[in-house]
């Protein structure tokens, strides 16, 4: 939680307690419900009373959130109206025992990781640190090393590591893969940035850039955007990476932006000129 949040709450606890009541009582609520500014809005992080109010419920478990359908709004809810009673009901596990099923379920999630990763994965301080070291002590983690990293990784022991890997998809920006950025780069030298918040004079790729995955590598990426009136799923750029066969790449990136296109009910696919695999890909999008 961010210190910020908690000095609020120590400033204005009976306002905290109204948004809580209106969650319990009348909730769901998105942040608007609530709003309390009678100025313009700031920064993307410049919150009112009532946002941060729900904000802090959130982090200290008084009220939980889900995200609205149709956007990216959080709903706040009562913990009581979307989780299920037997978890309400559930041992409230100690500080140790969350952060050791967090850095659990990273290792599954990631296969193989190092310290940075798995802490990454949840989000998690430092001191979880502590937590993971004792987790190869209790031989629930095994330490191993991986040619051409330079830290320590860590793995379930016993996992398997498949012979093939058949991936073919498209990745959102908030997909876990690419969260952690050096790993990606540690993993397939593949530098990215979604570019939504550089200027538009330096950016590289685009405005709205998502990797390709091909099998067991990261193939490509490809500057997106829905033309919704016009029903058309526009690729302004596309790129490859570095060694690989471009007539295979452009013809499965051609698959999956059609599907892309047909999920969002859109008609058709638009290649712009951007990109080396823009040519190929204008052909196999008519």
């Amino acid at each position: 939680m961010w210190p910020g949040l908690q000095k609020f709450a120590k400033s204005k606890p009976k306002f905290v307690q109204e948004v809580r009541d209106r969650v319990y009582n009348d909730g769901p609520l998105v942040a608007g419900d609530v709003k309390t500014r009678t100025g313009p809005k700031g920064s993307w992080w410049d919150w009112d009373d009532g946002k941060a109010a729900l904000e802090y419920l959130f982090w200290t478990g008084e009220i939980t959130a889900q995200r609205r359908a149709n956007d990216f709004a959080r709903m706040y809810y009562a913990p009581h109206h979307v989780l299920p009673a037997a978890v309400l009901k559930g041992k409230t596990p100690t500080e140790q025992e969350a952060r050791s099923e967090l850095l659990l379920l990273a290792a599954k999630s990631l296969g193989i990781a190092t310290a940075s990763d798995l802490l990454d994965y949840h989000r998690q301080r430092p001191v979880a640190k502590q937590v993971l070291a004792e987790l190869v002590k209790q031989g629930e983690l095994e330490p191993v090393r991986v040619e051409g990293w330079r830290d320590v990784a860590y793995m379930l022991p016993g996992a398997a590591m498949p012979r093939t890997v058949n991936t073919c998809a498209l990745v959102s920006p908030f997909d876990s893969l690419v969260w952690c950025r050096p790993r990606i780069e540690r993993l397939w030298d593949f530098h990215y940035r979604i570019e939504i918040y550089t200027p538009q004079a330096k950016r590289v790729y685009g405005y709205y850039v998502l990797p390709f995955v091909l099998g067991d590598r990261i193939v490509a990426r490809v500057d997106l955007k829905a033309d919704r009136q016009a029903g058309v799923l526009l690729v302004p750029g596309a790129y490859s990476e570095p060694d690989v066969d471009l007539k295979h790449v452009a013809s499965e990136l051609a698959a999956e932006l059609k599907l892309m296109a047909q999920w969002l009910g859109l008609d058709a696919v638009k290649v712009g000129d951007n990109g080396d695999l823009s040519s190929a890909l204008s052909r196999l999008c008519r």
